[in-house]
């Protein structure tokens, strides 16, 4: 009978301490926190469980063998694609729920800088999404698409409003184009449609002189200045003349503008068309539209670089003027020149 019960009693210890072991895995699994910090993790489709783990750095995990236990049954199809945080004090169980559920967390979508090419703008935006820059460039060519949001391959500049929005990671071209379209009727109030016309200007018009007030310089505090010299030539007949055009032609690419590339047979050449460039060289910020709609009223017709070489511009009413001010700068480009061979 003894040993009838010394066998019992060592069963139950075994069972009580099995329930135990197994109780305390699942607490330490699906109750204790097990990540010390907070982790962005990218999930692409196709990508194995175990290249979604690798995201985790070792500093953010306090037992390795419990977020492994709780990944055990996950498997590769299980997993939605998309931008994920595991946050600091979840338990080991999280992550798999998270990615089977896919619980995402936006991101943001900064829109900022000089964009003045679409292979440009196609990388920027697919650095900080799940699309692919290809997808992106065609999307910004593709005319029955843009005709939708009521724009063209042409002018499609105009549609991109720089700023920074929420978005998912793994969303659609189509819906940050519904974005952008959302920010530019937002910014096209009737107050600015009516500031636009004050210029006898399109909103689409404003649109292609902010681009050009925008590539001619990165110094807002001139833009009102450079945004009325255009307009000053614009509405007294005189061809713009504005280099970006030119440079435009070339897509950018020319290091210097010289004579012969004011010759470049384009409708974007400036020098050789009156009027505007059939569309926006580049991508217009808001101040270089509030610009154009608030312009510099002085009668200034010319302007140049400052001989301070320190990115602003000296502006003139007369041709007399601009000469001098334009003999001043060469004068310190040579004096520079001079000091670099001695």
């Amino acid at each position: 009978m003894k040993t009838w019960f010394k066998i019992a009693s060592l069963v139950a210890v075994a069972a009580a301490g099995a329930v135990g072991f197994v109780g305390y895995r699942y607490y330490d699994d699906n109750r204790r926190p097990n990540f010390a910090d907070s982790a962005d993790i990218f999930v692409r489709p196709g990508m194995t469980v175990e290249e979604v783990v690798a995201q985790i750095p070792d500093s953010c995990l306090m037992r390795p063998a419990s977020l492994s236990r709780a990944v055990s049954g996950l498997s590769g199809s299980d997993i939605k694609p998309g931008h994920y945080v595991v946050e600091k004090n979840k338990p080991s169980v999280y992550l798999p729920r998270m990615l089977k559920a896919g619980w995402q967390t936006p991101v943001k979508l900064v829109l900022s800088g000089t964009m003045r090419q679409k292979g440009a703008i196609a990388r920027k935006i697919s650095n900080q999404m799940m699309l692919d820059s290809a997808e992106v460039a065609s999307a910004l060519n593709d005319a029955g698409l843009l005709e939708s949001y009521g724009f063209t391959p042409q002018n499609v500049f105009s549609l991109i409003v720089p700023d920074t929005y929420e978005v998912w990671w793994t969303d659609s071209m189509e819906k940050v184009l519904d974005l952008q379209k959302k920010a530019y009727d937002a910014f096209w109030t009737e107050e600015n449609v009516a500031l636009a016309k004050a210029q006898g200007l399109t909103p689409a018009e404003v649109s292609t002189v902010a681009s050009i007030v925008k590539a001619e310089s990165n110094h807002e505090p001139e833009y009102p200045s450079i945004a009325g010299v255009y307009l000053n030539r614009l509405h007294q007949g005189m061809r713009l003349q504005a280099d970006p055009t030119v440079a435009f032609c070339y897509d950018y690419k020319l290091n210097r503008i010289l004579l012969r590339h004011l010759e470049v047979d384009s409708p974007y050449n400036t020098y050789l068309h009156e009027g505007l460039p059939p569309g926006p060289i580049c991508v217009p910020d808001k101040a270089s539209l509030k610009a154009v709609l608030h312009p510099d009223t002085r009668d200034f017709l010319f302007f140049c670089a400052s001989p301070a070489m320190d990115g602003t511009h000296r502006f003139a009413a007369t041709l007399a003027e601009h000469s001098r001010n334009a003999h001043e700068f060469q004068r310190e480009l040579d004096k520079r020149a001079a000091a670099k061979k001695n």
